[in-house]
């Protein structure tokens, strides 16, 4: 994973258990007394809020233990691999977009990041500018040009 995404994980687990948590053991506390518990409806979403939070923690632990993290500035070349930005156009529609290839818990299209294991990332994986490449997509095949590859 990406050094950015590293610490947008680390922020994320550390909301969940300084502010999450004491949240969600207040809420289990004041349901507790309002008395019976088995049909107190605001103890049972606590109940499932605080499970819910467990396993994302769970979750971004194990993946941060298990993580490699790539120094992009370290990273150059010509041809499209983990970290680079990869502007494309497409071949068919003449529109331009521009991603960055990135680890899956830290991919979101909205802002230009794509998974490493995306269709659309791994047609490009070994590409470089002026190649065109091959997407199948659930919307049917795209070609796209490699315009630009850079590491940021």
């Amino acid at each position: 994973m990406t050094e950015q995404g590293h610490v947008a994980i680390i922020a994320e687990v550390k909301h969940l258990k300084s502010v999450e948590r004491p949240r969600i053991i207040k809420a289990i506390a004041e349901a507790r007394e309002h008395g019976d518990l088995s049909e107190n409806a605001e103890y049972h979403a606590a109940k499932e809020q605080q499970g819910w939070t467990e396993a994302r923690v769970a979750e971004l632990e194990d993946v941060l233990s298990r993580a490699e993290v790539i120094d992009l500035s370290k990273l150059s070349g010509d041809s499209v691999k983990f970290g680079a930005t990869v502007k494309l156009v497409d071949e068919d529609t003449d529109e331009k977009s521009t991603y960055q290839i990135v680890g899956e818990f830290e991919a979101d299209v909205k802002s230009g990041k794509i998974s490493i294991t995306s269709p659309i990332a791994r047609a490009l994986i070994g590409k470089s500018v002026g190649d065109s490449v091959e997407v199948n997509t659930p919307g049917g095949g795209k070609s796209y040009e490699i315009l630009k590859v850079t590491f940021k």
